[in-house]
């Protein structure tokens, strides 16, 4: 097993704060960082650690980090083989990661530091998940004004309204990063996700900084990326366990539309209305086309409802779907598939 990636799931420490930054050619950010982090979270009398994950740099940020951990004793590393992408890299900090609260956070330095203790106070607050909000934003603004379309169509189909959920400085209790599973590009939909989990999702205006070293490492792909992402966390979190409501319902409208089609039909052919008018043959027939293609189409997604919810039934046996948040002390455990 690599370093840093514990053999089994240690129950979190809840006096440790464990800061997860992903990390891809940023080796003249890195010591910057660091010493900021440990100047803002050493006076708060907590334990700390911080977590960089290499994402296949190809500058020296992995031999910056190496030499960070051996100034400070709260640094670890891991580094990937190649570059995995940004949910690759939160994936494997949220799994190494030791502390009862864990933070995300860019390490380009535009994420502020001292930004920090504001996120504890909205989680002894009562949230799970804490969001930053990049209110003013020292981005161009092709990068501003198409993130804040993508924001707001992410807030009307999730139904979880933030204002930045593009935003990487996060917080987060540890039960929410252990049950939430990163892929793909995933990772701007983690409070979606937590959501959808029965968590507690906040928001809080953060202080965004520009940036000092680098450029952006996104391009104009990552909003097609996202779009599709979209779909599918929007399916996943809302008929995940249920796809016959959407694909049946989808029939459903798809076989009536058939047979209004053919019952219009029907009721021509019988009394010749639309030759007397004028329509003709032609007319007929893309009614009757028409008709078909809606009826068939119904009738694929009445199957493929069918079929996805057999297979729903079939993994929903090893996964339970609900998360049992606690239990009174003189309660057994009845198991709540990765509950907290």
């Amino acid at each position: 097993m690599p370093d840093g990636l514990p053999a089994d799931r240690a129950a979190p420490d809840p006096e440790l704060l464990t800061l997860v930054i992903p990390v891809y050619n940023e080796e003249d950010s890195l010591p910057v960082l660091t010493a900021e982090i440990a100047a803002v979270v050493g006076p708060l009398g907590k334990r700390w650690e911080i977590l960089f994950v290499d994402d296949g740099s190809t500058d020296g940020s992995w031999q910056t980090i190496h030499k960070l951990t051996q100034q400070y004793p709260e640094v670890r590393g891991l580094r990937f083989r190649r570059n995995f992408g940004k949910a690759a890299a939160l994936q494997a900090g949220f799994t190494a990661s030791r502390g009862g609260i864990v933070f995300t956070l860019d390490a380009d330095l535009q994420d502020d530091p001292q930004e920090i203790p504001r996120f504890l106070a909205a989680l002894d607050a009562g949230k799970d998940v804490v969001s930053g909000w990049k209110q003013v934003r020292h981005d161009p603004w092709h990068k501003v004004f198409p993130s804040r379309v993508f924001n707001k169509m992410i807030s009307t189909l999730t139904g979880v309204h933030l204002h930045d959920h593009n935003c990487g400085f996060k917080s987060y209790r540890a039960a929410v990063v252990r049950e939430v599973r990163l892929y793909g590009e995933l990772h701007r939909f983690v409070p979606v996700l937590a959501d959808a989990h029965g968590f507690r999702v906040g928001e809080l205006v953060v202080h965004h900084r520009p940036r000092q070293f680098g450029h952006s490492k996104f391009g104009v792909n990552r909003f097609l990326k996202g779009f599709l992402d979209l779909l599918s966390v929007t399916f996943n979190t809302q008929y995940g366990r249920r796809p016959m409501h959407l694909l049946g319902g989808l029939g459903l409208c798809g076989l009536a539309g058939g047979v209004l089609g053919g019952l219009l039909l029907l009721v021509n052919l019988l009394f010749l209305t639309w030759t007397a008018q004028g329509v003709g043959i032609a007319g007929m027939f893309a009614v009757g086309l028409c008709s078909a293609v809606s009826f068939l189409v119904g009738v694929q997604c009445v199957l493929a409802g069918i079929v996805a919810e057999l297979l729903t039934k079939r993994t929903s046996q090893f996964d339970n779907p609900y998360q049992i948040a606690e239990t009174t002390p003189n309660s057994v455990s009845p198991g709540n598939g990765g509950g907290i």
